[in-house]
């Protein structure tokens, strides 16, 4: 870990909520917000956010596993985002998310018209807004997470996913 946590504290709680509780409570709140508010389907969702935490390299990121009425993605889904250019495991949507995912984390200044125009072909502009929101928001905290050392420190919240 690059930061001191004194004894006894919880790391994620102690950054996320006390060594900077304005910036962090409310970067935890958008972090819920995502998983709690989100209108997208599952599979797309853990697309993109997986392929996320592949990228950022977030090791508890990657074991996480996204629930919906009980469901999750299967065992192999992972395997398949990291393959999501070949896979046959997934639809025209769930193709776009981790592709969206990886070229917002790493070439964002070449999404071009092309891509667009595949994307509003299977997405709403609500859907894309959303998605791009919660693309940030994996990529900014989970990187974060990552690069302070605390993704091996992860517990989760009883009320969420990880921050």
């Amino acid at each position: 870990m690059h930061v001191d946590i004194p004894d006894g504290k919880d790391p994620i709680g102690y950054v996320w909520g006390e060594m900077v509780p304005g910036i962090g409570t409310a970067a935890a709140k958008f972090s819920l917000a995502v998983y709690s508010d989100s209108t997208l389907g599952l599979r797309e969702f853990e697309a993109a956010r997986l392929r996320v935490a592949q990228i950022n390299g977030c090791l508890f990121c990657q074991d996480w596993r996204t629930e919906r009425d009980g469901r999750k993605v299967e065992p192999e889904f992972a395997d398949a985002v990291e393959q999501w250019r070949t896979t046959d495991a997934f639809d025209d949507r769930t193709r776009l998310a981790a592709e969206y995912a990886e070229r917002y984390a790493t070439d964002h200044h070449n999404i071009d018209d092309e891509f667009w125009a595949r994307m509003t072909a299977h997405y709403s502009q609500r859907e894309i807004v959303e998605l791009s929101m919660s693309i940030g928001s994996w990529l900014a905290f989970g990187r974060l997470n990552r690069v302070l050392g605390l993704d091996t420190q992860c517990v989760l919240p009883v009320t969420g996913p990880p921050r």
